[in-house]
């Protein structure tokens, strides 16, 4: 049995409006316990998709809906380069090619191709394509402008039971331009700052097990509230070193928390 996580921070009763975001972004600290996971070295090889079913909170059984993955190893690191999470690398970069970096799909999915970009990179409009409001999409474009992003590596699939999945590696300089980004801009505690498009009202996700997060990554996971449109979507962003990860799941009726974790989960060991 996974232990009872903390209890979750309290809620305000009403969510910020746009009115006070730039206020909340000043004074707002991602605040949220995370808890030691196991944590794997990133030049070394290893299988992130055969774990046992009890390593990870909520996949204990064999009809708990995880997906199967190809084996994964981890992008080799250029000689001599430390791993984002040494000491000695203070920036937290990561030296290994991000593109190999970008969770595969799982067996049977169909993948989105518009999502490889070209040679690999996203274009930054792609991605931004994922917000619903254009005002949020031109205020977020200068914003990453002006942080330095230095490019985006993607992919995403969808499973034969209509769940969409997309990730977004966006590399920055360092670590440091990342936590701020996450914690002040895009996605504090309370709620994410902009709208993903096909939802109206994202909270909090207080079910995600502390136990399925690593050591050294900082995560802000949201769901969608009920009552929801046509679709549910689940929001996870998660600081990796210089790395900020944006996993989105979505499907009708639902998105199932399950492939959600899974998904988060494998995409954190790939980064750590």
């Amino acid at each position: 049995m996974p232990e009872t996580p903390p209890a979750p921070l309290p809620l305000p009763v009403a969510a910020p409006g746009k009115g006070d975001r730039r206020v909340l972004r000043a004074v707002l600290r991602w605040t949220a316990a995370v808890a030691v996971f196991a944590a794997v070295g990133s030049a070394t090889a290893y299988g992130v998709t055969r774990m046992e079913r009890t390593d990870v909170p909520g996949l204990a059984t064999e009809s708990d809906g995880r997906w199967d993955y190809p084996e994964l190893t981890a992008a080799p690191l250029p000689s001599g380069s430390p791993g984002p999470f040494a000491e000695e690398n203070k920036a937290g970069a990561h030296y290994a090619d991000l593109r190999d970096l970008v969770l595969s799909a799982p067996e049977g999915a169909k993948e989105d191709e518009a999502l490889r970009g070209k040679d690999g990179w996203l274009a930054t409009d792609v991605f931004l394509k994922e917000y619903r409001d254009e005002a949020d999409r031109d205020e977020l474009r200068p914003m990453l402008v002006d942080e330095g992003l230095r490019h985006i590596a993607a992919g995403g699939w969808t499973t034969p039971d209509g769940t969409h999945t997309r990730i977004y590696l966006l590399h920055f300089d360092t670590a440091a331009v990342v936590d701020e980004l996450q914690s002040l801009h895009i996605a504090p505690f309370v709620g994410p700052s902009y709208t993903v498009r096909g939802t109206d009202e994202s909270v909090p996700d207080e079910d995600y097990p502390v136990k399925a997060q690593l050591d050294d990554l900082t995560y802000s996971f949201y769901v969608e509230a009920e009552p929801y449109g046509a679709e549910q979507v689940r929001q996870a962003y998660f600081g990796a070193g210089d790395v900020l990860a944006v996993v989105l799941q979505s499907r009708k009726g639902g998105a199932e928390a399950v492939p959600f974790q899974q998904a988060v989960v494998l995409q954190s060991r790939l980064l750590h």
